[in-house]
């Protein structure tokens, strides 16, 4: 048992050591891709650089096209059985303009990473190139899950998922670089992390007439106005006090033409997040209901059309627990942080529903380095190292999972 403790911690070492050796490369790729952002849906050339690397590694069993765009799935089998693990980085960017000054800005006008989706896949190619050098070391398979699309829906994990790309896969993880938390410190949140998140539209039809004659119309204001108030009793009315949930009107559009015309239609949008399904199907039949007998009341009518965006992200916690172990021996209980859910949305959960996993977070911000703006904003930037923690988290769920104890 001595000799198998020893031989696991040289083990890790030498995965570790290899990371930080091929940092500068790691850094070399994120910038490259940084350079050359692609919208969602639109990722025809880093999905053909991610598979070059992953080529150039020596992995053969490569996946392309996988799900409604341009997935890819590569395994990495090791010479021992054992459990099959999956690793998911993400890599579309936003349809943002840079506002950085870094040599390395988007060269795509109008397209940024802006959320550290570069950052993700080059990290997971990083841990790639060390476990293809170390396949005689695994009890067990690991799957790299390159996805497109995240940022927009329907999104790339649901279909992945139908594909068949977690089939065989027994655990899932995966991790986001995070902005708001220092750099190199690990994040995580055990079961419910981040919500499903839903949008709706309700479309209002009154009858327009002058604004000096408003026995003669039926205005879609009032009607607007009345059924935005009735929303706000969705929550604390209809949903268990006890299952967050949170009902957004965002954009009311009416009228405009003139200060003396009634509108005869509007519209009003929103958002719905939620952690629990019962509160999503209650939110969304309540909405329905409510909508058409305010707009029936004052003699309008009105159509709900409600989008299902991505699920919740549910973390299992057996896994996290086991993680939070891992992550704690191998960096120091200071620098694992529990951090609080977000009614934020991601479709990590897809892979999640079907596989147990954790979903956590690496801290990016450094104020030194001006990497403190927000995600999504045309300044965002992150502190590099964040990267290697990234990627040392990762190589340590593989040596958790694939490695003889």
């Amino acid at each position: 048992m001595e000799n198998s403790t020893v031989k696991e911690k040289t083990l890790y070492t030498n995965w570790e050591n290899e990371l930080e050796e091929n940092y500068q490369e790691t850094v070399s790729v994120r910038r490259y891709l940084h350079q050359h952002p692609e919208a969602s849906f639109e990722e025809t050339e880093t999905a053909a650089f991610i598979v070059e690397q992953l080529k150039s590694y020596g992995i053969t069993d490569v996946q392309e096209n996988v799900g409604n765009g341009y997935g890819i799935v590569a395994k990495i089998g090791g010479t021992h059985s054992g459990p099959t693990i999956a690793f998911r980085a993400d890599f579309d960017a936003l349809r943002i303009q840079e506002e950085n000054t870094v040599d390395y800005k988007s060269r795509n006008p109008g397209v940024m990473h802006a959320c550290g989706h570069d950052s993700h896949t080059a990290t997971l190619l990083s841990v790639a190139k060390v476990l293809a050098n170390h396949k005689e070391d695994l009890h067990g398979s690991i799957v790299l899950l390159h996805q497109n699309a995240e940022e927009v829906l329907p999104g790339g994990a649901k279909s992945m998922v139908e594909a068949g790309a977690m089939e065989g896969v027994d655990y899932v993880f995966g991790q986001h670089v995070q902005s708001s938390v220092p750099a190199g410190k690990v994040a995580y949140v055990n079961g419910h992390a981040m919500a499903a998140a839903d949008f709706f539209e309700i479309h209002i039809q009154g009858k327009g007439g002058h604004g000096a004659y408003p026995q003669d119309t039926i205005d879609s204001v009032i009607i607007v106005t009345k059924i935005v108030e009735a929303l706000q009793t969705l929550v604390s009315r209809a949903i268990n006090p006890l299952h967050p949930a949170v009902v957004t009107v965002s954009t009311i559009q009416a009228g405009g033409e003139a200060n003396n015309i009634i509108a005869d239609t509007a519209i009003i949008r929103g958002t719905v997040r939620t952690y629990q399904e019962e509160a999503r199907d209650t939110i969304q039949r309540e909405m329905e209901v409510m909508a058409n007998s305010v707009a029936s009341m004052y003699h309008g009518t009105c159509e709900l059309v409600y989008t299902r965006g991505y699920d919740a992200v549910y973390n299992h916690p057996k896994e996290t627990n086991r993680f939070v172990e891992v992550m704690k021996e191998k960096f120091g209980e200071e620098e694992v942080i529990e951090r609080e859910p977000t009614m934020g949305g991601e479709d990590f959960g897809y892979f999640l529903k079907v596989t147990p996993g954790t979903f956590f977070n690496v801290g990016g911000g450094n104020p030194e380095l001006e990497a403190t703006y927000p995600h999504h904003h045309p300044r965002f930037n992150i502190d590099e190292t964040a990267m290697i923690k990234a990627g040392k988290a990762f190589l340590a769920i593989a040596e958790d999972y694939l490695t003889i104890k």
